[in-house]
């Protein structure tokens, strides 16, 4: 497939104007040294900076007609028809181990049914037994207090399958979930109603640069800052200073609105999924 500039620019620019968008709050707290407990995850946690994600690629198989500045870029090359296009057999060359284990795991993910039970009580055992001074963000107080929150931790069932929510448990709160996930358990483990599995499609994406279409990038983006909000809104952590509502998974009520936004957010990253999965097979069959 070839794009001339007139077809392949706009794109480009609607996509940089999107991301501009989405990451003024980032850029502005980062110039003036300031945190952000919710957005800042994705810049921080996910590696990908906000000048990197404001790149555009048209994905694998499209080649631009004059693009000649996109031949200093790194894995791409000039095409049958004089234009630019990632070079495949470099960029396989180069990731394709990870790309079939991220074929492999999202594979894994998509067939399994999504679990809803886990009330994101990661991020409450992620605080269990600290002192203040400890506390991820111990600008932000917690809601039930330091005992109130271990004791919702002791009175509830927690079961996380995701093993990098798992590993920043506390050694006191390891013990107490249901499962021990690690690296090696991870294709066996991840489910599709886990909350970080859906942010993680951002990371599993932006690992595909830039064989990986920007738009389905920044779909991926803005499904994983808006579970991030939730994550964050069900967490100890009380966040109403900065306007987020919290989810009260320690209540009834709370934890049927949990549970419906994760029931929402599962199907929302089904598709993704699956075009990125479809993306990864696509790259293998084309060595």
């Amino acid at each position: 497939m070839r794009w001339g500039a007139d077809e392949w620019r706009p794109r480009q620019q609607q996509h940089q104007r999107r991301v501009d968008e989405l990451t003024a709050g980032r850029r502005v707290r980062a110039a003036a040294g300031r945190r952000h407990p919710v957005d800042d995850f994705l810049f921080t946690y996910y590696s990908l900076r906000p000048g990197q994600l404001r790149r555009w690629y048209p994905g694998a198989h499209v080649e631009l007609e004059d693009a000649d500045e996109r031949l200093d870029w790194g894995l791409h090359q000039r095409g049958p028809g004089g234009g630019v296009r990632v070079d495949l057999p470099a960029f396989v060359a180069a990731r394709g181990e990870q790309v079939e284990f991220i074929g492999r795991l999202l594979t894994a993910t998509a067939k399994r049914p999504a679990q809803l039970g886990c009330l994101g009580l990661h991020e409450w055992a992620m605080v269990y037994g600290q002192g203040r001074d400890l506390l991820r963000h111990n600008g932000y107080p917690l809601r039930l207090g330091s005992d109130g929150t271990d004791e919702v931790v002791r009175g509830h069932r927690i079961r996380c399958s995701h093993y990098d929510a798992f590993r920043f448990f506390t050694p006191a709160a390891r013990g107490l979930n249901q499962l021990q996930p690690d690296l090696e358990s991870r294709v066996s483990n991840e489910q599709p109603g886990c909350l970080h599995v859906g942010m993680d499609l951002y990371k599993w994406a932006y690992k595909l640069i830039p064989a990986v279409p920007s738009e389905l990038l920044i779909d991926c983006f803005v499904l994983a800052r808006q579970i991030r909000t939730v994550d964050m809104r069900a967490s100890p952590y009380d966040l109403q200073a900065l306007g987020y509502r919290p989810i009260a998974i320690e209540t009834p009520a709370g934890k049927a609105e949990y549970v419906a936004l994760q029931r929402e957010f599962a199907e929302r990253a089904r598709p993704l999924r699956a075009e990125l999965i479809e993306l990864c097979a696509a790259l293998l069959a084309d060595t």
